[in-house]
């Protein structure tokens, strides 16, 4: 089904396909009730109905604290991370043509985890020091792969085997790094490599948010300019698009983004892998939405969190171990699934 929506005398209309909308959201709705749910949980557990009344303004100063002080930090840092990451896959999904397309996969996360590890352990940096080394890391491997990739236009193909190799090369570049390192930078090296939102607070979140909404906006301007790409070269001149141009915005876009939400939480993965390929299965559409995708990250990344939290009695795993484990499930059937159809 699809809703029109017109101006009174017709001048205008815009077709709405109502299925994405729906899909969107519903996504939406539980990802504020998973929300409800992971600010409840923990050594002081919280009624859903009371965690709503504190975040209204009611509740006792103890629970205030405890929601909006401890808990609600990060739940925004999960639900900005995820979807963060499920716009970032969805932008490399549409531009190479392939579902393997996941920053994860072509190495922008390895290149960032690259970044942080070498300001870890070879300048003894921390806190925001670190973050900048991821951002500087996944900027430079970007390039790396797009200068590698770019023969007279860059094809969704080359794109992905180069990054698949240039991943490879960042990730001995971090056994490396691990294996040279002083025993006290390798252990906080590892902790931040596995990826978790334990003790995330506001001065996470801020940055993180500062950033996404710029680069939301962005990603949701472009979009156009994306389907366009998806059409073929050719096609995309032919209507006026400035191909190269246009692609390397994207990927900027997508890179960033990538790159903000490892900082935030450490390196992520299969959530940019599997949010857009969950979310175009729902709402049937020929490529993933950007919308949705970033609800379904958030939505997967806040499960992940929650299961991550209450699967081993009082210890927690870190929530990269938590979506590895869905997420290397995934990949697997994914694969199988595209052999199936004559891909593989």
């Amino acid at each position: 089904m699809t809703l029109v929506l017109r101006t009174r005398r017709e001048s205008f209309s815009v077709r709405i396909p109502l299925r994405p909308v729906v899909v969107g959201a519903v996504l939406a709705l539980v990802t504020l009730a998973l929300a409800v749910v992971a600010m409840g949980i923990g050594d002081y557990p919280v009624a859903p109905g009371e965690v709503v009344d504190t975040l209204l303004g009611g509740g006792s100063r103890a629970t205030s604290f405890i929601i909006e002080t401890l808990r609600l930090p990060r739940v925004l840092c999960a639900v900005l991370v995820g979807a963060a990451l499920g716009i970032s896959g969805a932008i490399f999904q549409s531009l190479t043509g392939n579902p393997l397309g996941s920053p994860d996969i072509v190495g922008f996360t390895s290149g960032s985890a690259t970044g942080a590890l070498v300001v870890i352990t070879l300048l003894g940096g921390s806190g925001l020091q670190i973050s900048a080394g991821a951002l500087v890391g996944g900027l430079a491997t970007a390039g790396i792969v797009y200068a590698l990739a770019f023969k007279r236009g860059v094809s969704g193909y080359r794109l992905v085997l180069i990054g698949i190799g240039i991943s490879t090369l960042a990730l001995a570049a971090n056994d490396y790094l691990l294996t040279h390192a002083r025993i006290e930078e390798a252990v906080a090296a590892t902790v931040w490599l596995v990826g978790s939102l334990n003790g995330r607070g506001w001065d996470e979140v801020r940055p993180l948010a500062g950033a996404l909404v710029v680069l939301v906006p962005a990603a949701l301007l472009l979009s156009r300019s994306l389907r366009l790409l998806e059409m073929g070269d050719d096609a995309a001149r032919v209507l006026g698009l400035r191909v190269e141009r246009a692609r390397l915005a994207i990927v900027l876009v997508a890179v960033a983004l990538v790159t903000v939400a490892t900082t935030a939480a450490g390196p992520i993965g299969f959530v940019a892998l599997a949010a857009p390929q969950l979310a175009r299965r729902l709402t049937r559409l020929p490529t993933p939405g950007i919308a949705t995708s970033a609800l379904m990250g958030a939505g997967l990344l806040l499960a992940s969190d929650i299961a991550g939290q209450r699967l081993v009695g009082d210890a927690q795993l870190p929530v990269g171990i938590m979506t590895g484990l869905t997420g290397g499930a995934y990949l697997a059937w994914l694969l199988v699934a595209e052999r199936s159809r004559g891909r593989g």
